[in-house]
This record gives structure tokens, C-alpha cells and sequence, in this order.
């Protein structure tokens, strides 16, 4: 049994657009009277997953509870940033029974848990469990699971390609980092998606994972917190591609901040996202949009090509002020073509 000295952690992991802020707003919402905190780890410098959980705020999270970390990958700035945010959270006037760490989408979990070993805190948290969220629907079309053929082909076509992609290095080692597996968007996937992904990533885990199919974040709280895994003492059951080196690279991911004006038609904005995703591999967009003649902001959350949009809170009197981040693999990301692409 975990020492119930030490507040549980868990580590929720998972490509780009998986669904992680999906499934934390849902187990804030059914956190059966436990008290969260949770610290959301995003690249680069603007925050909107955060923003969105905080407008779900209430009396066992409250906002006070949430914490932004935008200043690079959590495991890189484990002095700065991560130790005293965690030591802040447990010195709460109520100590957060559970915390809960949404990691960057290009984030590598095992260096996350080593930054659990540090003396400062090691006697008082511990990883309940690490949960990796996979894109049911993607994985099945095998964008993010290669098999040998697929690599065959992409060596055939680019002679520059002779290791996996840093997209597929992340999601391997998301997945070998893993307690639980959850495949969401599972309706998207339908059945054959859904067994198509479960041999993709039972292909390339280490070991026999649990994979549980989930749509909109819906699962029982009690399937994955409480699962007592103490992952930081486990580290060497959990490969990476990084192993023996001092850290690592997020050299390979950009991000930019594109502001715009107020817009008249989202639909044409959804398009040239859409685009985006073609012509420059932009891999994910998020932000909030002013539209002309509605008073709520207009959030958009893409991940290549599947763009959702939906009007989450009124703007009130703060700013009308658009923005959309752009993340992608250097070199595909350059602000002045994606504002060309965008038509501003």
C-alpha cells in the first residue's frame, strides 16, 4: 500500500488534442467530494487549457488550486517551477487530497518522474499512477503507431528518414510510461478503429497495458485515481528512446502566438486552419476569437485537420483580444506564412 502520508499524483499524458483537458474538467466534476489541485503544463508562453479548467473551478478545486506552467516542459524547470509549485500546493490551508499533472502534448513522462526523487518532495508525493490518452480514431490510421511498412515507405520517399520521427518517439514513450490506456474519441473510431488502435499500441508497448475505450473524458474517477502504482519507484519497467541521457530535446516543436482581429465569419477561419494543417503541417491550434456581433469568445481547439469549435463564456469587460497558438515541428513553423495562410 502507497505511504498515506504522501498526497497521490497523477500524471496525465497524451498526444496533441488527445483529450487530457476533457477528461480532467470530467473528473473534476465527479470528484466525489475529494479536494483536487492541478498544474497544466503547456508549450509555450500562452495558456488556454488552463484557462478552460479554471472556468470549471469550484469547491473542492477551486481556482487558487489550478496552476499554469508555460515556461517550458515541467522536467526541464524542476527548480524553478515545478518544485515550488508543488510545495505551494501542499501547503494549502486544505491540502489537496489528489493532485493532478496535465502534461505539454510533447511532453516525455519519464523525466517527469525522476523530478519526483528530489529530496524537497520526495517524502510527500508519490505518482499514483501515470495515464496516457491516445487518439483512438489516429492511431488506427496509423499516423502516430508505425509499422514496417508504413517506415519502409517513408524511408523510400525521404532518404533524410532513417529513424522514427520525433512525433512517434513521443508517442512510444508516452505509451511505455503508462499504468492505463485510454482510447479516446472512441465513438469517432467506432469498434474496428477501436481494436485497430489496441493492436498499434500493444505492438509497441513494453509490457501488457490495460486500454480502456472512453468518449468525451466519461469514466469512473475510482478506474484510474487511486491505483497506487508509486511510478517513481518503478521507473525502470518504463523505457524511453531517451534513456542514458541527461534530458532532452524539444528543439523539434515550435510554437507561435498569432493575434488577430475581430472576425465575421468562423467558418472561414476553420477553413484556413484546416489549410494550415495541409500545406504546413501545423499539428495543433488553440485560442479564443473574437467574433464581431457576439458577445461570448469563440474557443477553437484543432488538431490537424478536426477542428472544434463551440462559445465557451462571454468576454465581459476584459479585452476582445484574439489568439491562436500554433504548434508544429520546427521548421514547418513560420509566423509569417501561418499569417499568410490565415489570410491576416
Amino acid at each position: 500500500m502507497t505511504d498515506l502520508t504522501k498526497t497521490p499524483v497523477t500524471v496525465i499524458t497524451g498526444f496533441l488534442g488527445s483529450g487530457k483537458t476533457t477528461l480532467i474538467r470530467h473528473l473534476m466534476a465527479n470528484s466525489n467530494g475529494k479536494r483536487l489541485a492541478i498544474l497544466v503544463n503547456e508549450f509555450g508562453t500562452v495558456g488556454v487549457d488552463g484557462e478552460i479548467l479554471k472556468s470549471c473551478a469550484d469547491a473542492n478545486c477551486p481556482e487558487e488550486n489550478i496552476v499554469e506552467l508555460a515556461n517550458g516542459c515541467i522536467c526541464c524547470t524542476v527548480a524553478d517551477d515545478f518544485i515550488p509549485t508543488i510545495e505551494k500546493l501542499l501547503s494549502r490551508p486544505l491540502r489537496p487530497d489528489h493532485i493532478l499533472i496535465e502534461t505539454s502534448g510533447l511532453a516525455l513522462p519519464k523525466p517527469l518522474l525522476k523530478a519526483f526523487d528530489w529530496p524537497a518532495i520526495r517524502s510527500r508525493i508519490t505518482v499514483d499512477g501515470v495515464i496516457a490518452l491516445a487518439d483512438a480514431e489516429a492511431v488506427a490510421a496509423g499516423r502516430f503507431a508505425p509499422d514496417p511498412a508504413a517506415v519502409e515507405a517513408q524511408r523510400a520517399a525521404d532518404q533524410k528518414l532513417d529513424h522514427d520521427t520525433p512525433l512517434g518517439e513521443v508517442f512510444e514513450d508516452q505509451i511505455a510510461c503508462a499504468d492505463i490506456i485510454l482510447l479516446t474519441k472512441a465513438d469517432l473510431a467506432g469498434e474496428a478503429g477501436l481494436a485497430a488502435a489496441r493492436a498499434a499500441i500493444d505492438a509497441e508497448a513494453p509490457r501488457t497495458l490495460p486500454m480502456l475505450a472512453v468518449t468525451d473524458g466519461v469514466i469512473d474517477p475510482k478506474v484510474i485515481l487511486g491505483i497506487e502504482a508509486a511510478a517513481e519507484d518503478d521507473i525502470a519497467a518504463r523505457p524511453s528512446h531517451h534513456d542514458g541521457e541527461d534530458g532532452h530535446e524539444h528543439d523539434d516543436f515550435a510554437s507561435v502566438v498569432i493575434k488577430l482581429p475581430e472576425i465575421a465569419d468562423p467558418e472561414m477561419l476553420v477553413a484556413a486552419i484546416q489549410r494550415l494543417a495541409r500545406e504546413q503541417n501545423a499539428l495543433r491550434a488553440k485560442g479564443h476569437i473574437a467574433v464581431a456581433g457576439k458577445p461570448m469568445r469563440l474557443l477553437i481547439q484543432a488538431v490537424g485537420e478536426r477542428v472544434r469549435t463551440q462559445f465557451d463564456r462571454p468576454w465581459g469587460s476584459e479585452p476582445r483580444l484574439s489568439q491562436l497558438v500554433i504548434i508544429g515541428e520546427r521548421g514547418d513553423i513560420d509566423e509569417a506564412r501561418i499569417r499568410e495562410g490565415l489570410g491576416f
